[in-house]
């Protein structure tokens, strides 16, 4: 194992994160999240960006409910922008977008996508009587099936 090395005092730390990703199912859980995703970003160097995915039904064509799925999508939009107004101060550039299918695979595949460094994914606390029921959450799936570093916050 290679030994750590300490910064040098003089050094000014780097950016840690340029592209943080905060999944939201649009409920008060997302305000932990976005609030720990703006204090990991670099002021005036990093963007964070939050995402809400749209469950599609199965065996219906998108263009059966396509209106549906525009009201959806317009609500998300509207309550993702008033979550980022409350939380983020200042910092890095927020912005947010609307995915379409299963939540934790498109979670993964949009942060693979737009080249995210960190996602920061709120997540419920998992009873210790219990464990095997909380496997099949959508946090623990993007946890394992990301390839960038996953940050559940509790």
């Amino acid at each position: 194992m290679k030994p750590r090395t300490r910064p040098k005092p003089n050094a000014k730390p780097g950016p840690r994160f340029h592209h943080v990703l905060v999944p939201t199912d649009l409920t008060e859980r997302t305000e932990k999240a976005l609030q720990l995703a703006n204090t990991l970003a670099v002021v005036d160097a990093s963007r964070i960006t939050l995402v809400h995915v749209i469950e599609t039904i199965e065996g219906l064509r998108f263009d059966e409910l396509r209106p549906f799925y525009r009201r959806l999508e317009k609500k998300a939009q509207s309550a993702m922008s008033r979550l980022a107004r409350r939380v983020v101060a200042g910092g890095a550039q927020v912005e947010s977008a609307v995915a379409y299918g299963r939540r934790a695979e498109e979670i993964v595949n949009f942060a693979a996508a737009h080249d995210v460094d960190l996602i920061v994914l709120a997540s419920h606390r998992v009873n210790p009587s219990r464990v095997n029921r909380d496997w099949g959450t959508i946090s623990y799936k993007v946890g394992i099936l990301a390839q960038c570093p996953v940050l559940l916050v509790k």
